[in-house]
């Protein structure tokens, strides 16, 4: 009975916590694949180009991996309920047993009674007592003996609903498996399409070498432009005070910025990642690596790009070949948003967590995709923007 307590106490308590787990993991699949039909749009955009280009690339290596994500949490969701599975069949072996051993028990129980009340009358049982004290003690005994019985009774039958309703949850267990299994094979196919797709794209840009990497040192150049705009933002900051120390209200929100690492919002509200952070493998050159100072956000059609934060517009300045660029300070850290056109503040404005700071250059001629370069400074030091902004 012990063991049969603690199993059952065991397993309410893990189709609880499975029961969220899987919850939790068909609401990142559902959004998931609302995330991959925002990339399909986009590529239709730009397949309608009939170009491929280095952002086309990454944009359906961005889908790849979300469909790779897809594919991992369907295997996690099948592995969850196999192991409730598991847990389920141990847990009806082990109640069956005790059911067995309660009803013969039971059974036992209630043939004795029997004999004894032929026997042995309880009427006449409690009239044979010495004294009052005693019968009164006899009288307590029956009563105690009824309640047993009927509370062994309500345990079988108690028991044997608990083994109906775990072996309920294992079919419909097994029937989602089958579901997710198929889902998986559906996900698996439309995995291997994309992959063959990418291939191709990748072999339309091998000869375009020199291009590339004409591109790519273009690329440099500009992330070079940002960083000593960077660099003298902040000797000018410090020139305006001997100490290096910041003013009252710059102190509170370089605070409340770092209290809010990985709760930032996006700097557009809609988009995906199509180029991360740091050292990264050149999406067609072999053996080429990209320093990335920030991440690029690609979105479909006009987008704005918005604040992340609370901050000061500290300089506002135009890159040739890549348009407007804007910096945002704050306290010790510095947003950058860079490929703007149409900006909507000015330098020395203060600014609000997600206040408009002007349009996402948007091209036209490659599937209407708009690029946010976006990039987060502490003083000189680049830091990675996703381990900052808001997961997905």
């Amino acid at each position: 009975m012990i063991r049969r307590c603690l199993f059952v106490i065991l397993l309410v308590g893990w189709t609880g916590i499975s029961g969220q787990a899987r919850r939790d993991l068909e609401e990142q699949r559902k959004k998931t694949l609302e995330e991959i039909g925002y990339v399909d749009n986009m590529i239709k955009e730009t397949e309608k180009q009939k170009s491929t280009g280095i952002n086309e690339i990454r944009i359906i290596g961005n889908r790849l991996t979300l469909r790779e994500n897809v594919l991992t949490g369907l295997k996690d969701e099948i592995q969850l309920l196999t192991d409730r599975i598991d847990l389920n069949t141990l847990a009806v072996n082990l109640m069956e047993n005790d059911l067995m051993v309660m009803k013969n028990d039971y059974a036992k129980t209630i043939v004795n009674s029997y004999k004894t009340g032929k026997s042995y009358p309880e009427m006449g049982y409690l009239l044979s007592a010495s004294d009052f004290n005693q019968g009164y003690r006899r009288l307590k005994y029956l009563q105690q003996m009824a309640r047993f019985r009927r509370r062994e009774s309500e345990i079988i039958i108690e028991l044997k609903s608990q083994i109906d309703a775990a072996k309920e949850k294992m079919k419909e267990d097994l029937a989602n498996i089958y579901g997710l299994k198929q889902n998986e094979e559906a996900q698996k196919s439309l995995l291997l399409q994309e992959q063959n797709k990418k291939k191709k794209m990748l072999n339309s840009l091998i000869n375009k070498e020199k291009q590339l990497r004409k591109d790519l040192e273009e690329k440099k150049k500009i992330a070079q432009r940002i960083e000593n705009e960077i660099n003298r933002i902040i000797e000018d900051e410090r020139k305006k005070s001997k100490t290096s120390d910041l003013t009252p209200e710059m102190k509170i929100i370089s605070n409340n910025f770092i209290e809010n690492r990985g709760r930032l919002p996006w700097p557009v509200e809609k988009g995906i990642i199509t180029e991360k952070f740091g050292q990264q493998d050149h999406p067609v050159l072999t053996y080429v690596k990209e320093n990335n100072p920030g991440v690029e956000i690609t979105s479909n059609g006009k987008v704005m790009a918005r604040s992340i934060f609370t901050g000061e517009v500290v300089r506002i300045f135009a890159i040739q070949g890549a348009n407007m660029s804007l910096i945002i300070k704050h306290g010790r850290y510095f947003s950058v948003y860079q490929n703007l056109v149409n900006v909507k503040v000015a330098i020395n404005q203060m600014v609000n967590t997600k206040q408009e700071l002007g349009e996402v250059f948007c091209d036209e001629k490659n599937g209407s995709t708009s690029v946010l370069k976006f990039m987060i400074f502490e003083e000189r030091e680049k830091v990675d923007p996703e381990l900052w902004i808001v997961k997905k």
